[in-house]
């Protein structure tokens, strides 16, 4: 529903504030009429942060504020999490495949490997990084790890069919590193993100295993039609790829093969082969002094 908009007009005094408080009940009164008459299931963001950031928390205590003195307290953090989901996913219960009860069974379930292949993630990452002293470094401050992690968690959601929640943790890591990767894209293990501000990977790509990827990577569609929503948009990126600064890979049917190096500004919509190098050419040319200006001294 939109909202009209209205002036408030120009007063003093006890007047201005009587306009103000009249429009102030406009606009309630609006809003709690679209809260009345839309009853789709609703999902509360705060909570799913909150709530993430506890799990993450209990995964990886070695970096956590909080701190756990036997194995049975971890379990008791872990029962905590496993009822907070259920709680959440009864929110949006009548869209459910299968029960909340299910769903969150079914997450914890496979919590082991999804834990297993964040470790995978940060360990290499921590041995593909100079600059990083160890994992738990990784763990504590890097921001690729944080989205790869929060992705492989809103994956399992997915894989589930649960509606609204994987979206809304990846954006929750979206919002907090600037990395968007949908949950829907399927990523091999381990996956590296350097740097990683601006990287956009696309409901339908597909990563291999010990894919690298740098700051303002794209793995886009090369049309956003509404009817394509059910087809394979994205590009799929073999195992041992690694993608440079600020390149654009678009389409569906664009493969990328295994063993190739993709150079930085590289804009592809074409499958390349097995160990290719890829690279973009510009051309800067230096001329001394200003004296006559005869165009610019640049190709790009």
């Amino acid at each position: 529903m939109v909202l009209p908009l209205r002036s408030i007009p120009v007063a003093s005094g006890t007047d201005a504030h009587r306009d103000v408080a009249d429009t102030l009940d406009e606009l309630a009164s609006q809003l709690h009429d679209v809260v009345a008459s839309d009853r789709r299931p609703r999902l509360a963001k705060a909570r799913v942060g909150a709530w993430v950031r506890a799990l993450l928390d209990t995964l990886f205590p070695q970096v956590a504020e909080q701190t756990y003195g036997t194995a049975g307290e971890v379990r008791d953090a872990l029962d905590g999490l496993a009822a907070d989901l259920r709680s959440l996913l009864r929110s949006i219960e009548s869209e459910l495949a299968i029960d909340a009860t299910e769903v969150s069974a079914a997450f914890f379930d496979a919590l082991p490997e999804i834990h297993h292949q964040i470790m995978a993630d940060a360990t290499a990452i921590e041995r593909g990084d100079p600059a990083a002293e160890s994992v738990d470094e990784v763990i504590l401050a890097y921001p690729g790890f944080l989205a790869i992690a929060v992705y492989r968690i809103a994956h399992r959601f997915s894989e589930l069919e649960v509606p609204l929640l994987p979206r809304v943790l990846t954006e929750w890591a979206h919002e907090r590193t600037g990395i968007d990767i949908h949950p829907g894209a399927t990523l091999g293990h381990p996956v590296v993100i350097d740097h990683g501000t601006g990287i956009v990977i696309g409901e339908t790509a597909v990563l291999g295993n010990n894919v690298k990827l740098y700051q303002g990577v794209t793995l886009g569609a090369l049309s956003v039609a509404k009817s394509l929503a059910s087809t394979k948009r994205h590009p799929t990126i073999e195992d041992d790829v690694v993608i440079y600064a600020n390149a654009t890979i678009l389409g569906g049917e664009t493969v990328i093969g295994h063993g190739s190096v993709i150079g930085g500004n590289v804009w592809l919509t074409a499958s390349v082969p097995p160990d290719s190098t890829v690279y973009h050419r510009s051309e800067v040319h230096v001329r001394p002094g200003r004296a006559e200006f005869e165009g610019p001294d640049f190709v790009i």
